[in-house]
């Protein structure tokens, strides 16, 4: 493999160093979950394999998860598409705005959102309530249901639909458009003749990215789908593991070997669309807005696009705002009734609060920091592989992102259940997994900005320094991190941005005193301190947008592409 670097002067202690971490981050838990799996088969019938597959709970699970996944894809499918649709084919105003609040919900974690919609309906609901509006005491919670979970889950997904659609949409070529339209096809007709064809491929993507995102969402089904009793399999393998038992491991292993399977297929079929969208067109290729409306009708378009985000995001955090306001649940606000009670509560009384702050930042900051450390040579070394290697390398990177987060979570707790050999130091427990599981899954959020802008670099800058005498590591710092440094922090605000509020990893690894925000948040509310709860969601909210906005003023320094919700 080392043969395979391009270039001579590479040193080799780097480039075995950085596929050794890529091997055990990447490829290491993978191997020990299937291993665990596929234990014990010698048994016959009683093998975790065979008692899992023979296990009604198991298909219960596995329906509820296809069934919440698919109407979630459609939901997503929707959304998508007609924020994709119309903002990359028409004259609208306010892109840039309607972009980054249709992917805000992306941003904010799942329990949180789940947690702003449970304050929106239902009898308990403090804004319903200040309306007048709330339904009798009694009244069942209309988000406790299959249906409930996928539309959640629909409108968190939907930005990614949005993304890949997008992609799609604005190579369009515009002479195909214009040439339809010479020939006097009608707007109908260019859409079914002309766009859809070409963004087929895009679209299906589309629908498979979104399909496995919902597939490996714990939050929402976990905050709406455990108090009814209604489990998927990322909500059946954290019961598992909650009864404890001799056999726990092997049967959540064997869960979620099932549930990487699933996701798998979905992720295969992705990237077999997403290559057919790539399509090549002969002729000047321009963004094509395909659609110049007139002015009532691009303001009824904009109109109906706020009016979708209002409701999808705005409503939802407004209750939520209102729920940290209110000394209980179910109590209107008021001028007598208002109280910031909660905030004081979370930020000076409670210590398992900072304790989770403290958590989420040090972990956050400490995956960003090495991952940035780590995806700056990485990236460089890449550049100067054979192309069918690094084809190799970026997928074991990819493959703890894709998968969902509860398989990686069960192969760490199998890899470092037990201490490390030599060492005889035990990571389960400790802060440690986590840090390992986070570099895992967001090795590749940081890698892909910096290797989008080294792949843009004038090789001939390093040619020159290397004629001159300079070492491939004195070129590395000297010439390619100056020029590579914004790319590698937006990589690295990134993975802050995600790791700060992570919850499906976290979940199945954290233990007392390390608790995470995203787990304290699931905490609150499953052990009925909502408001609390809603207090803390309203930080993580506020926190998520300022970084966001911070990526955003980032975003004239950065190659084309590096931060998802630019236009």
């Amino acid at each position: 493999m080392l043969a395979a670097i391009r270039s001579s002067d590479q040193p080799r202690w780097l480039v075995a160093l950085i596929l050794a971490l890529i091997m055990l981050l990447s490829l290491t838990p993978s191997l020990r979950l299937l291993l665990e799996a596929l234990s014990q088969l010698d048994q016959g019938a009683d093998s975790p394999l065979f008692r899992v597959l023979r296990d009604g709970a198991t298909w219960n699970a596995l329906y509820n998860s296809l069934y919440t996944s698919i109407l979630a894809t459609l939901i997503s499918l929707v959304l998508g598409a007609l924020f994709a649709c119309s903002l990359s084919l028409t004259n609208v105003s306010g892109r840039q705005w309607l972009v980054f609040c249709f992917m805000l919900p992306m941003m904010i974690p799942p329990q949180v959102t789940a947690l702003s919609w449970l304050q929106l309906f239902g009898p308990s609901s403090p804004l319903l309530n200040s309306l007048g509006m709330a339904p009798s005491l009694g009244s069942p919670q209309p988000l406790y249901s299959a249906e409930g979970i996928a539309l959640l889950m629909g409108i968190q997904h939907a930005p990614l639909v949005f993304l890949t659609l997008r992609a799609s949409l604005i190579n369009l070529p515009a002479e195909l458009i214009e040439a339809a339209r010479i020939n006097g096809a009608s707007q109908r007709r260019v859409w079914l003749d002309v766009i859809l064809p070409l963004c087929r491929s895009g679209l299906v993507a589309a629908a498979a990215i979104a399909f496995v995102s919902a597939l490996g969402n714990f939050g929402i089904p976990a905050m709406l789908g455990i108090p009814a009793s209604y489990y998927v399999l990322p909500t059946l393998i954290y019961q598992h593991l909650a009864g404890f038992g001799q056999t726990v491991l092997s049967d959540v292993a064997v869960l979620s070997m099932l549930i990487g399977c699933l996701a798998l297929i979905g992720v295969l079929v992705q990237q077999r669309f997403v290559r057919k969208a790539q399509f090549e067109l002969v002729g000047h290729s321009g963004r094509a807005q395909a659609f110049e409306l007139d002015t009532r009708h691009r303001r009824l378009l904009q109109a109906a696009l706020w009016l979708v985000l209002s409701l999808i995001l705005v409503a939802p955090l407004i209750a939520l705002v209102i729920s940290s306001l209110v000394p209980a649940l179910g109590v209107g606000l008021t001028t007598e009734t208002l109280t910031f009670e909660a905030y004081v509560e979370m930020l000076t009384r409670q210590g398992v609060t900072s304790r989770a702050m403290g958590n989420s930042l040090m972990l956050a900051g400490g995956s960003a920091l090495f991952l940035m450390a780590l995806s700056l040579p990485l990236a460089w070394l890449l550049l100067r592989m054979q192309p069918r290697l690094r084809t190799t390398i970026n997928s074991l990177i990819e493959i703890p992102y894709a998968l969902p987060g509860v398989v990686l979570a069960i192969a760490c707790i199998l890899l470092f259940v037990k201490p490390l050999p030599l060492l005889d130091i035990s990571l389960y427990g400790t802060l440690a997994i986590l840090f390992v599981a986070y570099l895992a899954r967001f090795m590749s959020i940081a890698l892909k900005p910096v290797q989008t802008s080294a792949g843009q670099l004038d090789g001939s800058l390093e040619e020159a320094a290397q004629l001159a005498g300079a070492g491939p590591l004195r070129r590395l710092l000297q010439i390619v991190l100056p020029l590579v440094a914004p790319a590698l922090c937006a990589g690295g605000l990134l993975v802050f941005l995600t790791a700060v509020n992570e919850l499906t990893v976290s979940a199945l690894l954290w233990s007392a005193g390390n608790e995470t925000l995203g787990v304290l948040v699931f905490n609150l509310d499953e052990g009925g301190d909502s408001v609390l709860a809603a207090a803390i969601s309203v930080v993580i909210v506020v926190m998520v947008a300022a970084l966001m906005l911070l990526l955003s003023l980032m975003g004239r320094w950065l190659p084309e592409g590096v931060i998802p919700w630019r236009t």
